[in-house]
């Protein structure tokens, strides 16, 4: 972030933004990309393409990585083997739509898995199309109530709707609340459902993000989502209101692959694009981290 753009945040944000200390970045990529394929085998593709850190998500030859009815023990089990080749799991997927009437009972049984596996942050996210936003309220207070005295989160994510972009999101984790809710920042979506530029969205609510879902979105020549780097956000610009939080946060890789062309037929063609989403994140975070305005 330039000085001139830093001057130009509000002042209890600019206040916040000067005195943190730099981020802690979890540089991290999601199973979901490999769900043509096992999840053993997107665990050792992912730990091949260089990342210490995995997101679970969402199923794997239409199997799910960890069902909804699964037990706290099988949670840890599955977390125990990733860390067995040397992935530490962050973030999951919450399998449900926060407008639902069985969205408290699903997101307490995550919140137990999470928190059984060591998992910081379980992703929810709304209808494509605005609910009952009172039901969606009602619903997070709930759960986030289950997850008082356990160190997980419910990370808000853009989809649409109620969650259209992260002001909304920030709308919601007012309402509800709770330190237990904030916000999993996703600037493909924002882009992609809403066609709104995430670069002054992000300002309004970067206060609230605690990890991002990574995507890019191009609208020409074809509009279509694909991996950081290929589409027409900025990510420089992107991650720069974030990079002195103080936090641990995980940014993780959801979409990698390449626009306009087909995805890869094989398990190495998915290693090769995690790989190279990797080298991008990690230069982007390094090449901001040398600016006068984050070293320290």
């Amino acid at each position: 972030m330039r000085r001139r753009d830093f001057l130009k945040l509000p002042l209890a944000a600019a206040s916040a933004f000067a005195a943190g200390t730099p981020t802690r970045f979890q540089v991290a990529c999601m199973t979901l990309p490999y769900s043509a394929f096992p999840f053993e085998r997107a665990l050792t593709g992912i730990h091949n393409a260089g990342y210490q850190y995995v997101a679970w998500g969402t199923t794997h030859v239409r199997k799910p990585v960890i069902d909804v009815n699964a037990t706290a023990k099988d949670a840890a089990q599955i977390a125990a083997r990733c860390r067995s080749i040397g992935l530490q799991p962050v973030m999951m997927f919450s399998g449900v739509n926060f407008e639902e009437s069985n969205a408290v009972s699903v997101y307490q049984r995550r919140i137990d898995q999470a928190a059984a596996a060591g998992i910081g942050q379980i992703i929810v996210f709304g209808k494509t199309s605005a609910g009952d936003y009172g039901a969606v309220i009602r619903n997070l207070q709930q759960a986030a109530r289950h997850a008082e005295g356990s160190s997980v989160i419910l990370a808000l994510k853009q989809h649409g709707g109620n969650t259209a972009t992260g002001e909304h999101c920030s709308r919601i984790i007012a309402d509800v609340g709770h330190p237990s809710v904030k916000m999993c920042y996703d600037a493909g979506n924002v882009l992609d459902y809403e066609n709104h530029d995430p670069l002054p969205d992000i300002q309004k609510c970067w206060t609230d993000i605690r990890s991002f879902a990574l995507k890019d979105h191009r609208n020409q020549p074809k509009d279509e989502d694909c991996g950081i780097g290929f589409g027409e956000i900025d990510h420089y610009k992107l991650f720069a209101p974030v990079m002195r939080t103080g936090l641990d946060m995980p940014i993780s890789a959801e979409n990698i692959f390449e626009p306009l062309v087909p995805r890869p037929q094989n398990p190495e063609g998915v290693d090769r694009l995690a790989r190279r989403s990797r080298e991008f994140l990690e230069a982007v975070l390094a090449g901001l981290a040398t600016t006068p305005e984050f070293k320290g």
